[in-house]
């Protein structure tokens, strides 16, 4: 047998072919798998309008000092309360011990003039009244379940009733001190 200076023997250089067509074809075949489970991965993340309604962005600047809106999220109600000094006063100063679900105003708030809360009764899943002028608010100026009777004070905490739970605080951001992000 010869040898090349250039290549050595040709058994060599039949190993280095293969060895580059053993990377080349594992490189390819990885490369196309990927490739091809690609859309059934993407087919996992949730659906644009599951995305959609992940979050709600609210204009808040409309809202006056003594009113309440309501929006939808997740298909639930979402109370949003523009809350006057004496509705901040009453829910900071109230006493967990007079509470059935203890829980201080500070923690049910992110700015003490804005309550945001899911408008569904803790009882059976009603949706309290107290939102719109005129609807009757409870004992404690808040919100009033008819079904069963809870009453519900300014923060939303339960203060009468079968209710065993307060009105529950949705996650949520201020984005800007006009705009919020529920969820």
């Amino acid at each position: 047998m010869t040898e090349t200076a250039t290549t050595g023997t040709p058994a060599d250089a039949e190993k280095s072919r293969r060895d580059f067509l053993l990377v080349t074809t594992s490189t390819v075949g990885v490369v196309g798998t990927a490739l091809a489970a690609w859309p059934f991965i993407d087919s996992m993340n949730p659906a644009a309008d599951v995305r959609a309604l992940s979050s709600t962005d609210v204009d808040i600047t409309p809202i006056e000092v003594g009113q309440a809106i309501t929006v939808v999220w997740r298909g639930k109600p979402v109370f949003i309360r523009h809350r006057t000094s004496k509705e901040i006063d009453e829910s900071a100063a109230m006493a967990l011990e007079d509470l059935p679900d203890p829980e201080t105003d500070a923690d049910r708030v992110k700015k003490p003039e804005w309550l945001i809360l899911v408008g569904i009764c803790t009882h059976l899943g009603c949706i309290p009244l107290g939102q719109r002028k005129g609807e009757p608010k409870g004992e404690y100026g808040g919100w009033f379940c008819p079904c069963h009777g809870s009453h519900y004070d300014t923060s939303g905490r339960i203060r009468r009733g079968p209710a065993p739970k307060n009105l529950t605080v949705p996650t949520y951001a201020f984005i800007e001190d006009t705009t919020v992000r529920v969820g």
